[in-house]
């Protein structure tokens, strides 16, 4: 790092500041201007910060050290701009109509108080536990490896980074609340978005251009079945990816984390109105769409570079194997001149910055409204706004706290977290979906869809955990499905066995009264609730939701 990047990283900082104290000046007299901005949201904003929020050390660690070791398999989780258009043309008119402040609230009002319990408690804990643990840790590695600094002060330069990290982007958030995060992330999305894109192309010069990466990239088989590091589509007996289990699970992966997932759904219900909050998810799916190429193939490139230089690009673990991991920092480190280098840390710096202030927001939100609120129902605006601030700075505690911990067993953790989507995802999933399809659907049902969802996901992160310290287990029926069994395809039959629980306890139980899901399921709108959602979009919507789609399709037939 030279004068010229830290003159860019001190403007970029400047005009954050500057930014964060306009947000200030702003009114946040209610609970609805501190967690959903006002709800005056504009599409620009919506869709900026849809795309910041989801970009963070899973995508500057895992997804370009993924591309580095396994190739283009995980693009099935990324280009998933089609995902994010389901959330605007499907669901947000139903969570508009409803004017609920958080999805367990949007439950409760489908189906009853208990299901509103459990989505808060499940949704709040793995905040906690997984995403602001994970990125805090990741972002203190990022920084390590980037700025190239061991120590300073006698103090290890990863704990400088992460606390700072934390620290930083918790008082913006406390502060300035869901504005804030909007706004902003409308100064975040394009700095990372060019540093990102100028790695990419320095990247693809160094390897000798697009040609020469895919003929470098293609010409390495990744399994015993024939598959290039290029295909994304794999063999169904592949250990890892299996294309149909990566088919089906990225799906429901993408239908939770998307349409039904307070971190993301929060975005949408902060704007003015449908229209607004439908065309912010165009726009997300828009810039959805970019992350494979700025983040995954960069990996791709990196480990190119490393082939083609004969091992000497990319750093070495202590047991002497490529720590893919390290594939974006070292592309930052060595390929970017003065001043560009600086510009690309503050894209890196937004991403972290803007996940992190994301996850406080949405969870400092979920304890004030679906758990303070419910006790104390005569709490004043003010005083939820004062709860909501002191939330958020126990979140920022315990992830502080928690640092030490993904420290010292971090890669282990790291792999385990990302089981957890996959487990999370099928239950919250299949009671989402029957709720808006299906006016049958009872609250028993939702409750209970729920409760298997969890169930199922603790006996397998709990067996996971156990057979990787006990590897001399005897090879039992339980050991085969709860361990053994492909992660992917695990995670397929455990949406289906929450589907089945939600319909059979529906048909069991008394069906919801027609007052009950007025507005909230398919077929259940008054006339003038669809002469709204008719009016809130024109042509013009309609053929950029196509072009999306047809962008998806070409990338799937180019790389299938």
């Amino acid at each position: 790092m030279q004068s010229l990047d830290w003159l860019v990283i001190g403007i970029f900082c400047v005009i954050l500041i500057s930014i964060v104290i306009w947000v200030m000046r702003q009114k946040n007299d209610n609970s609805a201007d501190y967690f959903l901005g006002g709800r005056d949201a504009t599409w620009i904003a919506i869709g900026a910060s849809i795309f910041t929020s989801n970009i963070g050390s899973e995508h500057l660690i895992g997804l370009a050290g993924t591309g580095a070791s396994s190739g283009m398999a995980m693009a099935h989780w990324e280009i998933q701009g089609w995902m994010i258009l389901i959330l605007g043309w499907v669901f947000v008119p139903f969570y508009m109509r409803s004017m609920v402040y958080t999805m367990p609230e949007f439950l409760e009002k489908r189906y009853n108080p208990q299901s509103r319990t459990i989505l808060s408690g499940i949704s709040l804990i793995s905040y906690v536990l997984t995403k602001v643990a994970v990125t805090v840790y990741a972002g203190g590695l990022v920084f390590q490896q980037v700025f190239g600094i061991k120590e300073l002060w006698g103090i290890d330069f990863f704990w400088i980074a992460a606390i700072g990290l934390v620290l930083i982007t918790a008082i913006y958030t406390i502060v300035g609340g869901m504005k804030s995060v909007l706004y902003t992330s409308i100064l975040q999305t394009p700095i990372l978005l060019l540093g990102s894109i100028i790695i990419l192309v320095l990247g693809l010069k160094a390897v000798g251009g697009w040609d020469e990466f895919m003929s470098t990239c293609s010409a390495v088989t990744i399994n015993d079945y024939g598959d290039k590091m290029t295909d994304l589509i794999r063999d169904n007996r592949d250990p890892q990816y299996p294309w149909l289990g990566a088919l089906i699970t990225s799906a429901v992966i993408g239908f939770w984390y998307w349409c039904t997932d307070q971190y993301i759904v929060q975005r949408v219900l902060s704007g003015k109105n449908e229209k607004e909050a439908r065309r912010g998810t165009i726009f997300g799916a828009y810039l959805k769409l970019l992350p494979v190429f700025i983040f995954l193939i960069p990996g791709m490139i990196a480990y190119a570079i490393n082939v083609k230089t004969g091992g000497a690009f990319l750093p070495l673990d202590n047991a002497g194997n490529v720590l893919s991991d390290a594939a974006f920092p070292t592309l930052v480190s060595k390929l970017l001149p003065a001043g560009l280098k600086g510009l690309v840390v503050c894209g890196i710096l937004a991403a972290l910055m803007s996940s992190l202030a994301s996850l406080f927001n949405s969870s400092s939100m979920l304890f004030t409204i679906d758990f303070y609120k419910r006790l104390k129902p005569n709490t004043s605006e003010k005083n939820l706004v004062r709860i909501g601030q002191i939330a958020t700075v126990v979140v920022v505690v315990l992830g502080i706290l928690w640092i030490p911990i993904m420290r010292s067993i971090g890669n282990v953790l790291y792999n385990y977290l990302q089981d957890v989507q996959s487990l999370l995802a099928p239950g919250i999933a299949s009671v989402f979906l029957l709720g808006i399809c299906w006016k049958r659907t009872s609250a028993k049902a939702g409750q209970w869809g729920l409760v298997t969802g969890l169930v199922i996901a603790i006996i397998r992160l709990g067996a996971k955990v156990y057979y990787s310290i006990v590897t001399d287990a005897a090879q039992t029926w339980f050991k085969a499905v709860f361990y053994d069994f492909n992660w992917l395809f695990f995670s397929g039959c455990m949406l289906i066995v929450c589907l089945l629980t939600v319909i059979i306890i529906s048909l069991c139980t008394e069906a919801p009264s027609a007052e009950k899901i007025q507005g909230l399921v398919f077929g259940t709108a008054t006339p003038e609730q669809k002469a709204a959602s008719r009016a809130s979009w024109n042509h013009w919507d309609v053929i950029h939701s196509v072009i999306i789609i047809a962008i998806t399709v070409a990338f799937y037939w180019y790389f299938w």
